[in-house]
């Protein structure tokens, strides 16, 4: 019998090749996500301290969108990621997509960080 690999499995094998690439540093924060079927969230995050600098997700109190697993909440995820990083003093970070393909909610959230003021 052929069985199917487990997604999730394969997306973390995925995310520790990448992360074993790149890191954060305190000039240049990672800014790593992570998706879940109802909600998305995004943090800075410097690897060296290991410390969250700044974090965002859909289910923040400022978040005022009625649906929070579409395109529009991870755009409106990453405006709020990129509003507190630059109030903190965070311009240029690292981008860490957690294994997941570089489409959907994660390029709509990357998109809207960028438009934003972060550079990456």
């Amino acid at each position: 019998m052929i069985t199917k690999p487990d997604k999730n499995a394969i997306r973390k094998k995925r995310h520790m090749r990448v992360r074993s690439k790149i890191s954060g540093t305190a000039e240049r924060p990672r800014l790593s996500i992570f998706r879940s079927n109802k909600h998305i969230y995004a943090q800075l995050i410097d690897d060296t301290k290991g410390v969250t600098l700044v974090s965002a997700s859909s289910l923040d109190k400022e978040f005022d969108i009625d649906s929070t697993g579409n395109k529009e909440a991870a755009a409106k995820v990453g405006e709020l990621i990129a509003k507190r990083a630059i109030e903190k003093g965070y311009k240029v970070v690292v981008f860490d997509r957690s294994g997941y393909l570089y489409h959907g909610r994660v390029k709509s959230l990357a998109d809207a960080a960028r438009e934003n003021g972060l550079e990456f």
